[in-house]
């Protein structure tokens, strides 16, 4: 007898535990073509074979600095798209300028480094290193070895707003401090830079730390060498003036300056007064470097005229002058230029309140006595610099 279709049994529902199976595949296959699609976009990118970072490369340093191997790892997908098109518009720029000026090369630095070659930087592109911007890490072939209170911050500063230009935001004190540690932790130090990129550094004790020369000449025999000077007088009341924001105890200007106040013989000894005899420590760096291979930045210029200073920075690195009146501004209460942009940031950008200190009074018959001092060691310094920094 037929059994009806009003009274024919309804289908069963598929098993819970069947339904979850079938969702989890789904996921999983979802995932696996979003990864795929992610990884056949990146490697449509590259112009040549997949390099490793190598194993010097180090995880960079948060804040979207890059100052600070192992295997790179990919950023999020959206990053890694919009870092990838800076990228390749910044290898394009440099292929032109290869096209511009044919037959420049790029000569090996010491200790693995790319040195600054007189004719500039010209990078090879197309590994995965450079695409990615992960890079890799270089002995600095540029280094801004004082003096202090020079003017080597905003030096420093300034240049960063160059990109090809990339700067360990600290000193790290190597040749004079820290040298036991080798040479593999400095260059760990270092930021990640790309092909065509100039890694540097700034302390500024360098400059009086008699063994720096040699230890420099050492690493690399190439090193671009920078030394921002400043009337040693004021640098003098500067450097004071620094000491005693962090010890208001110490003795008076005055009292330190000489040994003896009435016989007027000035203490040399005192850091503050040794460190602006500019010729006596250049002596001991001619013994390394050649003069050519050291750049005068005078401290008073930068602050009246910071691009034209910058400009002859920009020369000396063999950089495209690409930093410019445009980039600053005088902030007239500070007393010096700001950047209308700085690095990485949409804002203006002024040095810290450490910056710009009010100086104290100093008696003008002590700051008369030590610009006596300092004129013959000031005029040995113009003529072995070749340049007159109009301090007398």
């Amino acid at each position: 007898m037929a059994v009806s279709a009003a009274t024919a049994p309804a289908a069963e529902p598929l098993p819970r535990s069947i339904f979850k199976k079938f969702l989890v595949m789904l996921c999983s296959l979802l995932m696996s073509l979003y990864v795929f699609y992610c990884l056949a976009d990146r490697c449509q990118t590259l112009p040549g074979p997949i390099i490793a970072a190598g194993a010097a490369s180090e995880e960079e340093e948060g804040g979207g600095g890059g100052y600070l191997g192992g295997s790179a790892e990919f950023p999020p997908w959206p990053a890694a798209a919009a870092r990838r098109k800076r990228l390749l518009q910044r290898l394009k720029q440099r292929r032109r300028r290869q096209e511009a000026a044919p037959g420049r090369e790029v000569p090996a630095g010491g200790g693995g480094s790319r040195a600054v070659g007189s004719g500039g930087f010209t990078g090879t592109p197309g590994t995965l290193t450079l695409l990615l911007g992960e890079g890799s890490k270089r002995l600095p072939q540029a280094i801004i070895i004082g003096v202090k209170k020079g003017g080597t911050r905003a030096l420093l500063e300034f240049l960063r707003v160059h990109p090809d230009v990339r700067a360990v935001g600290a000193e790290p004190h190597f040749f004079d401090r820290n040298y036991e540690r080798g040479l593999a932790w400095y260059r760990d130090l270092m930021p990640r830079t790309l092909e065509g990129q100039i890694t540097m550094e700034k302390t500024p004790s360098y400059f009086v730390t008699k063994e720096a020369p040699a230890r420099i000449s050492s690493m690399s025999k190439g090193t671009k060498l920078i030394v921002v000077v400043r009337d040693p007088v004021t640098r003098a009341i500067s450097d004071y003036t620094q000491t005693l924001s962090k010890k208001p105890e110490i003795p008076t200007f005055e009292s330190l300056t000489f040994k003896n106040r009435t016989t007027g013989l000035i203490d040399t000894s005192w850091s503050a007064i040794q460190i602006g005899i500019y010729a006596k420590h250049l002596e001991n760096w001619l013994l390394h470097f050649p003069i050519g291979q050291i750049l005068f930045v005078s401290g008073e210029r930068l602050i009246s005229d910071p691009a034209g200073e910058l400009g002859r920075v920009q020369d000396f690195l063999g950089l495209k002058r690409i930093i410019t009146d445009k980039h600053f501004y005088f902030n007239k209460t500070k007393g010096f230029p700001c950047l209308k942009k700085a690095e990485g940031s949409s804002k203006p950008h002024c040095l810290g309140k450490t910056k710009g200190r009010t100086h104290p009074d100093i008696d003008q018959e002590v700051v008369q006595r030590l610009r006596d001092f300092y004129r013959p060691f000031n005029m040995k310094f113009y003529q072995m610099t070749g340049q007159d920094f109009g301090w007398d």
